[in-house]
């Protein structure tokens, strides 16, 4: 296994950088694309979230790979190399596999916790294969991860532990108020229809607000959004919700009449100026609340100068993420019983993962070694045939299917048991001793492997 990640994320970077780091939709294609184009790097995949872009490849080389992965993040983001270097860090093989399962299960994120990463990692690896970039190693890890981050959640409190990035960001807003008390009868604007901002909308829906505006730049999916949100017997239609979708250019107009703000898209630029909020609370007698998921931001940070607008963003939850963790609370105990549980299931899968791979890695000498095996007996059967040219055909069966079976009996034990051995930490070198022992032809290993290779490809174009 030669897994590499170099990323950076908001415990590694400040969000400025972050902002400036951030990949478009459109760039994580390219950026697959462009690894997978690089000599040292087989796999990629990139996992790329608000508080974190992350570069995940199957290299030959350390060193080569970190060169290379470093330099594509650069290329393909806003920030330069040499800006981006001092932020940067690499995790390699077993650390890096500990890393992402620990992103899966929310141990990572700015709220502890929060499960809305395995929808993110989801999309990752969905995006990958769709690429056509995944292969066996970066398949198998992220499937894992997911698996990992659903038994945290299943088997560990960690969920009381932390909430949604977007509950979190509610929560800052009502300043200390109750979130449904701070929220019931406003009148909310949600831009944006994605992922993210649909978990915006029914978080505040199910918090009681009274009237609700979707914008996006494809009306049809803030129409859609809207549709789900106040359908019959919905949460929406039992609050007497009244919602209705608006497109991009209606923002400014939307914003005068609404309490409370919240936008999370994929633009490249800023959808709401601060002269456009200056503008909106001109005049109110109440404050326009505002929270920015984005990243890059999609609300200017001057609107934190702006009286009469409270903006939270991505920075400003990070400020308050960092000042709850560091406040003893009554649940603390728990918490931290939770958290311990998460980090005990992470390093139980850290180590199946890796025992699983090594005993994958020596699959393909077992191939060859039984391939050798049965064209020893089919060189034997052809000797004995010409020897004994009086052989009926049910003769010639019985004698076949007995070296069959001897070959086999000779060979079981020692494969079992050289993929036992190989699983185990220091076992790669057991493959090395098989094909010297049996004299097996490096190509013929290779071949195999290969042939492995192409038949994950055709399974990742399959599913995607």
């Amino acid at each position: 296994m030669t897994l590499l990640v170099v990323g950076l994320s908001h415990r590694s970077a400040p969000v400025s950088v972050l902002e400036r780091a951030a990949l478009a939709p459109e760039a994580r294609g390219k950026l697959l694309q462009d690894a997978v184009s690089a000599e040292p790097v087989t796999e990629s995949a990139v996992l790329s979230t608000c508080n974190r872009i992350e570069l995940y490849a199957d290299v030959d080389k350390f060193h080569a790979g970190v060169a290379e992965l470093s330099t594509l993040l650069a290329r393909h983001s806003g920030a330069g190399l040499e800006e981006l270097t001092p932020y940067l860090y690499v995790h390699y093989e077993d650390r890096a596999v500990h890393h992402l399962f620990s992103v899966a299960c929310g141990l990572d994120s700015m709220v502890v916790g929060e499960g809305q990463i395995l929808g993110q990692i989801k999309d990752a690896l969905a995006v990958a294969q769709e690429q056509h970039t995944a292969g066996r190693l970066l398949n198998d890890l992220f499937q894992q991860a997911l698996r990992v981050g659903k038994r945290a959640h299943s088997e560990t409190g960690i969920d009381k532990a932390g909430q949604s990035l977007v509950t979190f960001g509610l929560e800052q807003l009502a300043a200390g108020r109750d979130v449904e008390d701070w929220a019931r009868g406003k009148r909310a604007l949600v831009i944006g229809a994605g992922s993210m901002s649909s978990l915006a909308a029914t978080t505040l829906v199910r918090a009681g607000i009274g009237e609700l505006a979707v914008a996006n730049r494809t009306v049809e999916r803030a129409e859609r959004l809207v549709q789900i949100l106040t359908e019959p017997g919905g949460t929406g239609a039992a609050h007497g919700l009244r919602a209705h979708a608006v497109p991009m250019d209606s923002v400014e107009a939307e914003l005068q009449l609404a309490d409370v703000a919240i936008s999370c898209t994929g633009a490249a630029g800023l959808l709401l100026t601060g002269e456009a909020v200056a503008a909106a609370v001109a005049g109110r007698d109440h404050t326009l609340s505002l929270l920015d998921l984005a990243m890059p931001r999609d609300i200017d940070a001057a609107v934190h100068r702006i009286e009469g607008a409270h903006l939270v963003d991505i920075e400003s939850l990070a400020d308050a993420s960092a000042t709850v963790s560091d406040e003893p609370t009554s649940s603390a105990g728990p918490m931290a019983a939770d958290v311990d549980k998460v980090r005990g299931i992470v390093s139980d899968e850290v180590a199946a993962f890796g025992a699983a791979q090594r005993a994958a890695h020596i699959t393909p000498t077992v191939v060859a070694l039984r391939t050798m095996a049965a064209d020893v007996v089919a060189g034997e059967i052809a000797r004995l045939d010409g020897r004994l040219p009086d052989l009926d055909d049910k003769q010639r069966a019985e004698i076949t299917q007995t070296v069959r079976r001897v070959v086999d009996k000779l060979l079981h034990a020692p494969t079992v048991r050289v993929k036992q051995l190989a699983s185990e930490p220091g076992g790669a070198g057991y493959a090395d001793a098989l094909r010297e022992l049996f004299d097996l032809d490096p190509q013929t290993v290779a071949a195999v492997s290969r042939a492995d290779t192409r038949a994950d490809r055709h399974d990742v174009r399959e599913r995607a």
